[in-house]
């Protein structure tokens, strides 16, 4: 289990199948079940606690599971302004749990940010915790703006790259799939403006993340 402190209100947990082994846990129970009454989330909080000092005394928490394989999970937890009472410990009146998955078989891909920050965010996340080699993922990925709107839009996507597991571990904090298909494509080739083209992710890591 790795645990990582994103912000002061937000930390994302990895968990291996040996961690779910030792507690005699499966993909589909973690995922299925309601997490608030799980131990071993109990169990996840507590070490965080220990390990980075992320206390969720009297938080209300939103919990983002998402699943990049069969053999990997990654929660993202964000606490909110302690407005609770601290002695409250019933965790089902103080989380909120929202579970989403990218499809990691598609060759082709969009995905959407808020903003350009975001897009910068999601660069620097990748130079900082990741080193692997982008151009191993995808040969060709383009950055436009459309409808106010950033897109990544991702071709050739080396599906079977090892490393492709640590980029959708990333990619479930900062990406929003849109849904893709070949006429909206078009659409941000013939109407959007593009912002970055060649390999934006790199482009992005090179002019607009502080070395």
């Amino acid at each position: 289990m790795k645990i990582e402190k994103l912000t002061e209100d937000k930390i994302r947990i990895i968990v291996n199948p040996s961690d779910l082994e030792l507690e005699n846990l499966d993909m589909k129970s973690i995922m299925t079940k309601a997490i608030d009454r799980q131990g071993f989330f109990i169990h996840m909080l507590e070490k965080a606690k220990d390990e980075v000092g992320f206390n969720t005394d009297g938080c209300k928490l939103l919990i983002e599971a998402f699943s990049s394989s069969d053999d990997i999970l990654v929660f993202t937890i964000t606490k909110y302004s302690e407005r609770e009472s601290s002695k409250n410990t019933d965790l089902n009146k103080r989380l909120k749990v929202k579970r989403k998955s990218l499809n990691v078989s598609n060759k082709e891909a969009i995905y959407k940010f808020k903003d350009f920050d975001e897009f910068c965010d999601f660069c620097e996340c990748i130079n900082k915790e990741y080193k692997f080699d982008v151009k191993k993922l995808s040969k060709n990925t383009y950055l436009y703006l459309y409808n106010n709107t950033y897109y990544l839009l991702m071709k050739n996507i080396n599906i079977d790259e090892i490393a492709i597991k640590n980029f959708y571990s990333i990619a479930s904090e900062f990406l929003t799939p849109a849904h893709y298909s070949s006429s909206f494509e078009s659409k941000l080739l013939e109407h959007g403006k593009l912002i970055i083209k060649g390999n934006s992710i790199i482009t992005g890591i090179k002019y607009f993340v502080n070395k």
